[in-house]
């Protein structure tokens, strides 16, 4: 009788392990399935020609689902001698990204992020006349980066907290920053004369798409469990008989 009850608790034990890897293992197969449609949504976006950015009162629905990503265009003039230097990794090397706020000709500021600079250089001034910019709408970046926090009273920055940033500077600005798209072409005196521009169109879009992986793990770990089982009970069998 006690080895009926040790078995009966093991088998269910044993079911509810293999359903719940099972359905995990279900899980991340969805997860795939949502992440495929919004790196396709968000290639889409990219690529798709540039349209207004979102204005105040759109502001409190941007979101990550719908917005991020999108290729946008503001208008207006970019904020003289308020621009902010974020610690950058770039394919160019280790810099800083220049954000400079930018206001819009309704009156809003968005902070845009002119692109990347390296170490030790001056960026060049933004534009003071009335100008016309694209890029891709990104989300505020809060809370530093791993290892590191922002400190406005230093002015250290280590992520793009757009919020942060707009206070630091006494303004009000979107939830988001507008990543500016590639400068356009120049002559080679031009480069020369320009060293310290910014360099836009750096941003980097890729996204953690690893769910197959732990898709076969959870139903490796069922399997596993069911050749446990199979196993158990045919020791069990060859006792009895």
């Amino acid at each position: 009788m006690r080895r009926i009850v040790s078995l009966s608790i093991i088998s269910l034990c044993g079911l509810l392990l293999f359903i719940g890897f099972i359905a995990l293992g279900n899980w991340q197969l969805e997860r795939r399935l949502w992440k495929l449609d919004l790196i396709e949504k968000v290639e889409i976006r990219v690529h798709a020609p540039a349209v207004a950015a979102p204005g105040i009162r759109d502001w409190p629905s941007v979101n990550k689902a719908d917005d991020e990503y999108r290729h946008v265009e503001l208008r207006g003039q970019f904020l003289q001698n308020k621009d902010t230097l974020v610690v950058a990794a770039t394919e160019l090397g280790s810099g800083y990204w220049v954000l400079t706020p930018f206001q819009r000709h309704d009156g809003s500021i968005v902070l845009v992020n002119r692109g990347y600079i390296g170490q030790g250089v001056t960026p060049q001034a933004p534009p003071q006349t009335d100008t016309s910019l694209t890029g891709l709408l990104r989300l505020n970046e809060p809370k530093g980066s791993v290892l590191r926090e922002n400190s406005a009273t230093t002015g250290r920055w280590y992520s793009r907290d757009v919020k942060a940033i707009a206070d630091s500077l006494g303004i009000s600005a979107a939830p988001y920053f507008v990543d500016a798209d590639a400068n356009p072409p120049q002559t080679q005196s031009d480069d020369s004369r320009n060293a310290n521009s910014p360099v836009g169109g750096l941003t980097v879009i890729s996204f953690n798409n690893t769910h197959i992986v732990y898709a076969i793990t959870w139903y490796s770990l069922a399997l596993s469990v069911l050749i446990a089982g199979v196993v158990v009970f045919r020791d069990v069998r060859r006792a009895t008989y």
